[in-house]
């Protein structure tokens, strides 16, 4: 009688959770369908046929639009965004095990960005420079405005993985004569290492999505984000839907590349 009743219980549990994917999903499975439309196909429903005609279109020479420069800014961006937002996260995660005079006011001056409006903090960066007699761009201004979104979490995480970090390892590596460096290098970073891959990812997801903070800050060349919006006005033709699929996979492989080396990591460190 008991295992019935959580044997319907599982299944309504998973029955939620199918509905809520095919929300998440569902807008995304009909751009993906659309994207695949006849060469006489439009932006609606029913497909007019079926090819990868658009697909071949993001590398023609466009009329309005620059995917592959928009794109490659992106991911440039998006890569330079990971890296500091990596390197600071595990400074402030080390720096913040021991107390220090201010430390409180540092952490909340560091996670307030997360609570102020973005396109403010976007506008108020890009006058900024402007004042100062700076052009802003995609990798300067924009570059900032996202630090003000990707560190606040990084630094969180960081926080928390070595909230739960036990010295004991730490303890026994310098007893065995380990020097500070090597107790760092050889000990602590292993065991972090899945989390630091986490947060690079967390960093360069927000920053290759970012719309808002990038809006007032990215200068005379846009990012993939502005372009598709901007595209969205404009481009009449299903290449707009073959440019959502495209990024949309590009996203996925990512996510699926990172998880896959967090395993391999974890599978490492379980047999040494």
């Amino acid at each position: 009688m008991h295992s019935d009743k959580r044997g319907r219980e599982f299944y309504l549990l998973a029955i939620f959770f199918a509905v809520f994917v095919l929300f998440l999903y569902g807008p995304l499975s009909a751009i993906l369908i659309l994207s695949f439309q006849g060469p006489n196909g439009g932006l609606t429903f029913p497909l007019n046929g079926v090819s990868l005609r658009w697909f071949a279109n993001l590398f023609e020479t466009q009329a309005v639009g620059d995917f592959g420069g928009s794109f490659r800014r992106s991911a440039v961006l998006g890569i330079m965004v990971m890296l500091v937002t990596v390197v600071v996260s595990l400074l402030a995660g080390l720096a913040f095990r021991r107390r220090f005079i201010g430390s409180t006011a540092l952490f909340y001056l560091a996670v307030a960005s997360l609570v102020v409006p973005s396109i403010i903090i976007s506008l108020g960066i890009g006058v900024v420079f402007q004042q100062i007699g700076f052009q802003p761009s995609w990798y300067t201004s924009a570059f900032g405005a996202h630090l003000t979104w990707t560190l606040p979490f990084g630094v969180l995480i960081m926080f928390a993985v070595f909230n739960r970090f036990s010295p004991a390892y730490e303890e026994a590596a310098r007893d065995l004569g380990a020097s500070s460096w090597q107790t760092f290098r050889h000990v602590v970073l292993p065991m972090i290492a899945p989390s630091l891959i986490g947060v690079g990812l967390f960093g360069f997801t927000l920053s290759y999505d970012e719309f808002a903070r990038t809006l007032m800050t990215a200068g005379s060349f846009n990012t993939l984000p502005l372009e598709i919006y901007g595209m969205t006005t404009n481009v009449t033709t299903p290449v707009l839907y073959a440019l959502g699929t495209v990024t949309t996979v590009f996203s996925f492989l990512v996510i699926a590349g990172t998880l896959g080396l967090i395993v391999h990591l974890n599978r490492r460190r379980l047999r040494s």
